[in-house]
């Protein structure tokens, strides 16, 4: 085996070893991306539909209003949308985080940007991973307002680096 041979062996060897990485990566489910999800009021939502699912949410639909009444760190009465969106992500996170239970006659819709404002803190949804839902003590890495790391950027781009360059590498001893 010759001088370059062997080098150009030792550049592709991190290479196969990352496509085998990759194999059994994607054989235990592939990479898992956590988000945090809210049932918030639909900008386009009227008033009275608002103001009527809210009243359904907090009597029937068995909602923790407190927050939301004089006093509470989400009370504003001139703002409707805000509560009703408090309201229906409560009764999102109880009962199951699925479309129908974020619906409120069309008022509403899941989102993954932080309905949040000041001391008003809304809790989040269970993590998204893989597509499934997987329970409600997740947090979020890299989404949502608050945020400013994309995890899953940085990740694709660590894994592709190293390839990159040792192919990079490759072909410029070949010249």
């Amino acid at each position: 085996m010759s001088l370059s041979s062997k080098f150009t062996f030792f550049l592709l060897l991190p290479l196969i070893f990352h496509a085998f990485l990759l194999v059994v990566r994607a054989q235990n489910g592939g990479v898992v991306v956590s988000q945090q999800l809210w049932c918030v009021a639909k900008n386009n939502a009227e008033d009275a539909a608002l103001q009527g699912a809210l009243a359904w949410a907090c009597g029937q639909g068995g909602v923790d209003c407190s927050p939301i009444q004089q006093g509470g760190p989400c009370y504003d009465p001139s703002d409707i949308q805000q509560m009703a969106s408090y309201a229906f992500n409560d009764y999102y996170l109880k009962h199951g985080m699925t479309d129908d239970s974020c619906n409120f006659d069309n008022s509403a819709a899941v989102t993954s940007l932080n309905p949040s404002r000041g001391s008003c803190k809304f809790p989040a949804s269970s993590a998204v991973k893989n597509g499934n839902n997987a329970g409600s003590t997740a947090t979020t890495v890299g989404m949502g307002t608050n945020s400013a790391d994309f995890s899953g950027c940085r990740q694709m781009a660590r894994a592709w680096f190293w390839p990159f360059i040792t192919i990079l590498l490759f072909f410029l001893s070949i010249i």
